[in-house]
């Protein structure tokens, strides 16, 4: 199964102004690049981003009714720490823009009227901006998600007495680091799961066993994933799928032979991106490793 992740064509970015023709300027400049929301106010841009998300770039002006353009902007760091800031200005704020500016809060200020030219330009460097600012940050959240499982992992080596106190612990750790809302992981004995099983979280156990994803990681020895149960036909009609949306299946294997198989559960259809199937396969070996230490014991 592959995943499909959906992402929107266009970048989003928000505008600001309380001046009507304003808004609708910065509407028609950059309606053909990004996908454009428009408030009219601090307060309802505020209330926008609430219920939007993140967008890539937020263009405010700096003078409207009671809330500045700069006191905004710096209500929306904390949330979207990624999200690059500019500001519109027809008056010699220095003080608020270089404040401002020197907190992280804001990239560019462009005085009014502006070059629509050279806002193009700066909005576009600040849509760059963000791209890289945002694969830093998932860079980042990668390596933490991997290092926290490689930790866990070796912890229940350390301190499991039993393959079945292992099983719970493992599957506790991968439902933690890649917040899902149930996991199972269970032996694999003759190509078939036994009933010897973790389970964490609000984990759907009782249909694995007749699961298409399962099998096919079992007898592949390939991760198996789907992103929106709901759109895959080869899983209509499957009992898991009342109640799991998402799924991620990892065969454990030890000398070339499925022992395990870890089932990651959401609730909601949920992007499952290559890097966290990358990171499966790397934790494949390690995982067998502890089982196998375990049933030896």
């Amino acid at each position: 199964m592959t995943a499909t992740l959906n992402r929107a064509k266009k970048p989003r970015m928000l505008v600001v102004d309380d001046e009507p023709d304003n808004l609708d300027l910065l509407y028609r400049t950059f309606r053909r690049e990004f996908q454009v929301l428009r408030a009219d106010c601090g307060a309802a841009a505020l209330e926008l981003l609430s219920s939007e998300g993140e967008v890539a770039v937020i263009i405010s002006d700096q003078r409207m009714p009671e809330m500045k353009g700069t006191e905004f902007l710096s209500k929306t760091v904390p949330q979207f720490p990624d999200t690059v800031r500019i500001i519109l200005t027809g008056f010699t704020d220095v003080e608020d823009l270089v404040d401002a500016i020197n907190a992280g809060q804001v990239y560019r200020y462009i005085t009014k009227p502006w070059d629509p030219e050279e806002l193009k330009g700066v909005v576009q460097r600040a849509a760059e901006t963000y791209d890289l600012l945002k694969q830093r940050s998932e860079d980042l959240l990668r390596a933490q998600v991997q290092a926290a499982l490689m930790m866990a992992i070796g912890e229940v080596a350390d301190r499991s007495s039993s393959v079945t106190e292992a099983l719970d612990q493992l599957a506790s750790a991968f439902l933690t680091a890649l917040g899902a809302q149930g996991c199972v992981v269970a032996q694999v004995v003759e190509g078939n799961i036994s009933p010897t099983q973790g389970t964490a979280g609000e984990a759907k156990a009782e249909a694995l066993a007749d699961d298409a994803l399962i099998k096919g990681a079992i007898a592949d020895q390939s991760v198996q994933r789907t992103s929106d149960a709901t759109s895959d036909s080869t899983l209509s009609g499957g009992a898991l799928y009342d109640q799991v949306q998402a799924h991620l299946v990892a065969p454990i294997t030890y000398r070339g032979q499925p022992t395990a198989v870890i089932s990651i559960q959401w609730a909601e259809p949920t992007p499952i991106a290559e890097h966290t199937v990358a990171l499966m396969r790397l934790l494949n070996h390690q995982v067998a490793l502890v089982l196998e230490c375990l049933k030896n014991a």
